[in-house]
């Protein structure tokens, strides 16, 4: 499958440097499903690791603790 993204669309790029983005190390159990993130001053910035210079967006520090809390809880 091949995905594009939309003109308009917010890029990894446009939110931080490669150097920036981190994948988690528990993201190698081979399903595909690994997301890397970016610390930024404010924000913390999203992406899908296999599309690293695809879209991607921003959610608040708090927003992204209550998710990795969810993500532990449930093994998603």
């Amino acid at each position: 499958m091949t995905h594009t993204t939309p003109a308009s669309a917010t890029t990894a790029y446009d939110l931080a440097p490669e150097s920036a983005w981190r994948t988690s190390s528990y993201s190698n159990d081979g399903s595909g499903n690994c997301v890397s993130v970016a610390h930024l001053p404010t924000t913390v910035a999203v992406r899908d690791s296999k599309q690293p210079a695809g879209p991607a967006f921003q959610i608040s520090p708090t927003a992204f603790t209550t998710f990795i809390g969810f993500a532990k809880d449930t093994r998603i």
